[in-house]
């Protein structure tokens, strides 16, 4: 029987990249087996598909108003050929908002917008969490204390009320509001990381590792943070879907996406007085920002499912 000493180092190499591709597969086959993450990655690729071929898709600029143009008003519905709208008025799918701008164009470029916010967010938050967080449960003590009372104290106050006052400080547009809701959502992921390094740090692998030699930053980046990678791709995908609703708020406020961007948030503001005289202009970005938060949260919880060991010997165990 050949032991592990004398195995070649370029087949032991290709043995460990076997056993990754294999534990990728099978990470996979558990997410396509959830209907709720297939349903989620569904919406999700037609959204993508909105968001990269809007110029390609959009009959007009998001942007440009026709107003002065004839038989054209502002607010007017929807008008397509096919359904009856006389031939010689220019077609609006969704109609026309307060500015005489083409909804249609403005909620498939406003599809860029909130996709952006969404993943900025969150890949600010998740890396200024993931370090927090691992400094503070690795090192311990006072070091530990401090970081986590901060975090505490952010966590103290109401979340949508302290991510108006910082947009008040930083100044009321888009990027502001953004960091406003990156900030706040910090303490979430900074304390799954430090429960995860806490419960993983005297682990016998970890110590192992300290035994040969390893320094703090390979056995905290190449032992310790690798184990918090499922909880964290799942908190993420579901803080996508907060963020987008969170950013979407202080928009409508007049805090975050000011005119003309095309930002659905922005829409639901400028007309929301006119739910009853032109409730198409009110109906459509509500719709598109639900269906884009759903979508994040149905794949949300599939990756849940999918993810927690868990749930998976469960459903193992059943079969």
């Amino acid at each position: 029987m050949t032991s592990v000493a004398q195995i070649p180092d370029d087949n032991i190499a290709d043995i460990r990249d076997y056993r990754s591709n294999s534990l990728w597969r099978l990470t996979l086959r558990r997410i396509f087996r959830q209907r709720s993450a297939v349903v989620g990655l569904s919406i999700l690729a037609v959204l993508f598909v909105m968001a990269i071929f809007a110029p390609f898709i959009a009959p007009y600029s998001p942007t440009e108003d026709f107003i002065g143009e004839e038989g054209v008003r502002r607010r007017d519905p929807p008008c397509i050929h096919l359904l009856g709208c006389p031939e010689e008025q220019p077609q609006f799918f969704l109609g026309l908002d307060g500015n005489a701008r083409d909804v249609f164009s403005r909620i498939l470029y406003g599809t860029r917008v909130s996709l952006r916010i969404g993943f900025t967010v969150i890949t600010v938050a998740i890396l200024s969490g993931t370090i927090l967080g691992s400094i503070a449960g690795y090192a311990g003590g006072w070091l530990d204390n401090l970081i986590m009372r901060i975090m505490d104290i952010v966590l103290a106050f109401p979340f949508f009320l302290l991510a108006i006052a910082l947009v008040f400080v930083f100044g009321p547009n888009l990027t502001n509001a953004m960091m406003a809701i990156a900030i706040v959502s910090i303490p979430s992921y900074a304390r799954v990381i430090r429960a995860t390094v806490l419960s993983v740090r005297e682990a016998d692998y970890v110590e192992a590792s300290r035994a040969l030699g390893a320094n703090h930053w390979q056995i905290l980046f190449g032992r310790i943070l690798p184990n918090a990678l499922p909880p964290l791709i799942v908190l993420g995908t579901l803080g996508i879907a907060t963020a987008i609703l969170d950013t979407a708020a202080l928009s409508f406020l007049g805090l975050g996406a000011q005119p003309p961007t095309p930002e659905w948030g922005t829409m639901l503001g400028s007309e929301r007085n006119q739910i009853f005289s032109a409730p198409h202009l009110v109906f459509v970005p509500g719709v598109a920002i639900s269906i884009t938060v759903l979508a994040f949260n149905l794949l949300g919880d599939g990756l849940r499912d999918a993810l927690d060991p868990r749930l998976v010997n469960v459903g193992a165990d059943s079969k």
